[in-house]
């Protein structure tokens, strides 16, 4: 049986570094996304895929992504989040994730922020993944030092900052606009809409 999302996480051992993940195919969805597709093409494709949030909403990933203002007259920074929180009780599938493969995490934010133009992404991550924090913040500094993250990706014009957030740990954060008042340093409350986040 295939296994996209775990294929590459090797129990027992440290997840793979950028050479390993690259000799695995790793980051080859950045290089193809960004040198040879329009960031809506991008949105089309997984638009096409079927790709479904793994929240309990289920909600269509490429449909999200288009609700985002595009073209010249859109406002501007945009920004990603990438919400580890996790904080439902027993959840674990993110924290496999995290520290069996965080390279796959890091060129699904690329290429994800290229598809609705983002320049600044964030990754929200549970206070108590301390494993995951430090496996991330290697794999972000290894990823910026080989040219997928900063100015200029790989030649393409395109920009992304990624940072790595601690949170306090609070499970109000799985609803996305208490997430980002979180981030922002505010109270984790949501926030009444419109406007929805995808818009402001």
């Amino acid at each position: 049986m295939e296994r996209p999302l775990t294929k590459n996480i090797r129990p027992g051992q440290e997840p793979m570094d950028l050479k390993e993940y690259e000799k695995a195919g790793g980051y080859q969805a950045v290089r193809k996304a960004l040198q040879s597709m329009a960031p809506e093409a991008v949105t089309e494709v997984v638009k096409n895929s079927n790709l479904r949030g793994r929240g309990g909403a289920g909600f269509p990933t490429g449909t999200k992504w288009s609700f985002v203002p595009m073209g010249e007259d859109a406002p501007r920074p945009k920004y990603l989040v990438a919400n580890a929180d996790e904080m439902e009780p027993g959840a674990f599938k993110d924290r496999l994730l995290l520290e069996g493969d965080p390279h796959q995490l890091i060129e699904a934010i690329i290429v994800s922020a290229y598809a609705i133009q983002a320049s600044v992404a964030y990754i929200f991550l549970r206070w108590a993944y301390k494993r995951a924090a430090r496996l991330l913040t290697r794999a972000i500094a290894e990823a910026r030092a080989a040219g997928y993250l900063g100015k200029n990706i790989l030649g393409s014009g395109y920009d992304l900052e990624l940072h790595l957030h601690t949170s306090a740990g609070r499970y109000m954060c799985g609803e996305e606009t208490a997430l980002l008042n979180s981030l922002e340093g505010k109270r984790a409350t949501p926030r009444s809409r419109p406007p929805y986040p995808q818009v402001s």
